[in-house]
């Protein structure tokens, strides 16, 4: 069995990738994070997808890359600032 297509592994990286979210707020971790947990999950109870997935490291890393990519974007989605939200400030706190 290889490394790279043991779903602990994937796991591990799920956890570390979302304990680093925390420190550093950005939703780019924790999409990668929400990556890492599916292609896990698929590794441990897909059947004949996780046969399909962790059959090579290329299939591989291109899924983990297309799980990453949707769940960023629906974190930007739901989560992020909407579409004219910017903030500005109409007066300086320095001005007296």
């Amino acid at each position: 069995m290889d490394l790279w297509t043991a779903w602990w592994v994937w796991g591990a990286a799920a956890i570390l990738l979302a304990i680093g979210e925390v420190i550093l707020p950005s939703f780019v971790l924790l999409g990668f994070g929400i990556g890492a947990g599916v292609i896990a999950a698929l590794l441990l109870f897909g059947g004949p997808v996780a046969a399909f997935v962790g059959g090579s490291i290329p299939v591989l890393s291109l899924s983990y890359a297309v799980m990453s990519l949707i769940a960023w974007l629906l974190l930007r989605r739901f989560l992020g600032v909407t579409r004219g939200q910017v903030k500005t400030f109409d007066e300086d706190i320095n001005d007296n």
